[in-house]
């Protein structure tokens, strides 16, 4: 899975659970209108993966509910994050 696409459905898994998505508003500095308007930003997926990244729990979580390796996770951060 391309990088951006795997941070998109990684995305898609975090903003289904209500908490889960207040918590990457509040602790990356995202704001929904934010995320709308650079939605394809390799900067934010990059945010966005290093929030997940950074919650070992959700991590592994999303990783299963996934069908995804938490180092493919990993490995798309380090890309968007070049």
């Amino acid at each position: 899975m391309e990088p951006q696409n795997l941070a998109l459905a990684v995305l898609g898994w975090i903003l289904g659970d209500g908490p889960r998505a207040e918590r990457l508003l509040d602790l990356t500095g995202l704001t929904p209108d934010l995320l709308r308007e650079r939605l394809g930003d390799p900067g934010v997926l990059a945010a966005v993966l290093e929030f997940l990244i950074n919650h070992e729990p959700d991590l592994v979580r999303a990783s299963d509910e996934l069908q995804i390796t938490p180092q493919q996770i990993v490995a798309a951060h380090e890309s968007l994050s070049r």
